[in-house]
Order: C-alpha cells, then sequence, then structure tokens
C-alpha cells in the first residue's frame, strides 16, 4: 500500500566523497557560472553565519508549520549529509531552533538548508555549522506531520535529488547532480584559475576591455556625443 504525503525512504546514493571534497573552497558563483547559471536556489534562501556548506542532499518535504519529519531526519541522516527542508517557504512558523542544530552537530550532521523559517538565530550565527534559511520567527512548529524523506523536492525554486551534491558560501547555494560533477569540477576549477588570472591583469591596469564595445556594435548601439 503507498500512503503519498507520509514515506520515509531510508537510503539514498551518495557520491563518492572525494568527488565531493573536490568542491571545497570553490566559489559558488565560479561553478554556478559553469551551469549556465540555471542551478542556484533563490536569493531569499540566505546564510545565516559564514560557515561555507558542502555535501549529500538528505532531503525532506514537511506541511508548513511542521517539523515532525525533520525531527525524523535528524535520526536518519549519515554523518557529512546536508538536510534539506521545503517548508514551501512559509515563514508562519519555525522548523528548526537551536536544541535541533546542537543533537545535528553531535552527529556529524554537515549542514541544513531550510526554505522556511528558523528561530534562536542568536546563537546559530555563531554555530560552526553552515545554516541556510527563508526566514526567522520565534513561532515554534507543529509536530503533527506529515510529510516525507528522501524524495524530490523544491528548495529556493530548484527541484533537488537526494544524493546531490550542495555547495554553499557567502554568495548562496549552488545544486550539483552527481553525474555531472566531475567534468563540472574541471571546469569550474579552471574558471577560479582563469579569475585569478585577471585579477592580476586588474591590478596591473591590463584587462581586456575590448569585449564590451564589440557587443555594443554588434547589436547596433547608437554612441552619442
Amino acid at each position: 500500500m503507498s500512503n503519498v504525503g507520509l514515506r520515509v525512504y531510508a537510503n539514498i546514493k551518495r557520491a563518492p566523497k572525494e568527488l565531493i571534497e573536490g568542491f571545497k573552497g570553490l566559489p559558488v558563483a565560479n561553478i554556478a557560472d559553469n551551469m549556465n547559471r540555471m542551478s542556484c536556489m533563490d536569493a531569499k534562501i540566505r546564510p545565516i553565519n559564514e560557515v561555507p556548506l558542502l555535501g549529500p542532499a538528505f532531503t525532506i518535504k514537511v506541511r508548513p508549520g511542521d517539523n515532525l519529519m525533520l525531527h525524523k531526519a535528524l535520526d536518519l541522516a549519515q554523518p557529512g549529509d546536508v538536510l534539506v527542508v521545503d517548508a514551501q517557504g512559509d515563514l508562519t512558523n519555525s522548523i528548526m531552533g537551536e536544541l535541533m542544530v546542537l543533537w545535528a552537530r553531535k552527529k556529524g550532521i554537515a549542514g541544513f538548508i531550510i526554505d522556511g523559517a528558523i528561530r534562536d538565530i542568536g546563537t546559530l550565527k555563531i554555530m560552526d555549522i553552515p545554516i541556510y534559511a527563508a526566514g526567522v520567527t520565534p513561532a515554534g512548529p507543529y509536530k503533527d506531520g506529515p510529510g516525507e524523506i528522501n524524495v524530490p523536492i523544491t528548495c529556493g525554486g530548484v527541484v533537488v535529488q537526494p544524493g546531490d551534491i550542495l555547495v554553499g558560501d557567502e554568495d548562496g547555494i549552488v545544486v550539483i547532480n552527481p553525474q555531472d560533477a566531475p567534468e563540472l569540477l574541471i571546469k569550474a576549477k579552471a574558471k577560479s584559475e582563469a579569475e585569478y588570472k585577471t585579477m592580476e591583469e586588474i591590478e596591473n591596469l591590463k584587462w581586456d576591455r575590448t569585449w564590451v564595445d564589440k557587443i555594443l556594435l554588434a547589436n547596433n548601439c547608437e554612441f552619442i556625443d
């Protein structure tokens, strides 16, 4: 019997750890530029602290304002997993607070992304675990369900599959399909190296700016004195 809307898939396929770790330290912007800028979460999903995020997605879909399934996910997730919660962007009730994050740290959870609200931000913003959320409210959650664990979800306007690689920094979060990750990693590293070269050109006033006028002329821009 299928019980759509109240299901738990305990096991997910995770990318090799060395592949995930390859993205450590790479700017999210450089990764996203090599994905045609199509896989970044909405700007409303903001970092609560300055800890960079990296790990495979452990997905949770909850009823807005209810965190029963997030509690269950805390018991099921493996060290290194990032808990990604689709709360439909609702900010009426917080989905998570200090106690849950303390428990997650003890279990080795790698971070949280909440498309919804959190609370206890005064403590969370100084903790050493990355947390992203759409908003903050003191109103607490309900614990009645329903919800689902490790199903495809939408978070910040992007579809997230269980096991997707998530990279987050102060700019935001990019979602990577593990099948695309090896080639993407090569491209993102090359992008970062190219930017270092551009920085040197800027420092020496040698940054080639001719491309700007080429585009304008190709589009028949009118220049007026």
